[in-house]
């Protein structure tokens, strides 16, 4: 069973679908759409680490009693993609598209290489250790990435 990694793959999926929105307003220079869309997909984006950091990651590390292997990489680049987001809305408060473009690109491939990692080796491991908690979970994680508890910023 790979419930941690399909539940938390298909949350991956959503956030990278709701970047797509963003870069159709931005291309069609519909910056209040743009605004309003990446405010979206920064607020799922945040939803998403802080499921992770707040509950998925401290669960494994105090399972595995792993504090300094993958969960600790994985924050590190989730605070270099909180940077992204703040450098990609600002270029999209200043209407500057090439700005936008630039972070928007760095943020793309940073997220790629990120979500093969989770996908191909955290979740998994996840999955493996986690199997005895996984009812009580994945609610949990649902909870948070539907913004139902407080994301740490």
């Amino acid at each position: 069973m790979h419930a941690i990694t399909d539940f938390m793959a298909n949350d991956h999926r959503v956030c990278d679908a709701m970047l797509v929105k963003v870069e159709h307003a931005v291309t069609k220079h519909n910056w209040e759409l743009a605004r309003s869309e990446f405010a979206d997909y920064r607020d799922g984006m945040l939803h998403h680490f802080a499921a992770e950091e707040s509950v998925l990651f401290p669960l494994f590390e105090q399972t595995t009693g792993m504090y300094r292997g993958p969960t600790q990489v994985m924050r590190g680049e989730h605070a270099q993609m909180r940077l992204l987001l703040t450098a990609a809305a600002s270029a999209l408060t200043a209407q500057d598209a090439d700005d936008y473009a630039g972070n928007a690109e760095t943020l793309l491939i940073m997220m790629q290489q990120h979500n093969v990692k989770e996908e191909n080796v955290l979740y998994p491991m996840c999955d493996q250790h986690l199997a005895h908690q996984v009812e009580a979970l994945l609610p949990a994680l649902q909870a948070q990435i539907a913004g139902q508890l407080e994301v740490p910023t």
